[in-house]
């Protein structure tokens, strides 16, 4: 069963922030391989910062508290994750060396996310959401 983003502002989701239909729209069209990753990793974000506005930035999610965004882009293979600034990710690169592909960005696959725990994500999205 393919599961749907919840709704912003509901009892379900805990999320306080803003979410658009154009973000809906891109959710819904996830490949159902990687939209348990997405949803894994949407959940951490609204979770930890519920206020956090949801809308599209240069074609795909951009999770934005304050000033500071992060970007999670569904591809073929899995997801691509950036907006720290660089180095803030050095941590977790360090660890998955594989996993990271380019200055700032981290590209998962479904398969590569079983190796790592919630606790490793949610330092890459502190590190992109908080100063």
């Amino acid at each position: 069963m393919r599961r749907t983003a919840q709704r912003p502002g509901t009892a379900e989701s805990g999320h306080n922030g803003t979410m658009d239909e154009a973000v809906r729209t891109y959710i819904d069209g996830i490949d159902p391989a990687n939209r348990p990753l997405f949803d894994r990793l949407h959940g951490l974000i609204l979770g930890t910062y519920p206020e956090a506005a949801v809308g599209l930035s240069y074609g795909m999610p951009a999770y934005t508290v304050g000033g500071r965004r992060l970007y999670v882009a569904a591809w073929k293979h899995g997801l691509s994750i950036y907006g720290w600034p660089q180095g803030r990710e050095a941590g977790f690169a360090a660890r998955h060396p594989g996993l990271k592909t380019s200055k700032g960005t981290i590209q998962l696959s479904p398969g590569d996310s079983a190796g790592v725990g919630d606790g490793e994500l949610l330092e890459l999205i502190r590190a992109a959401l908080e100063s």
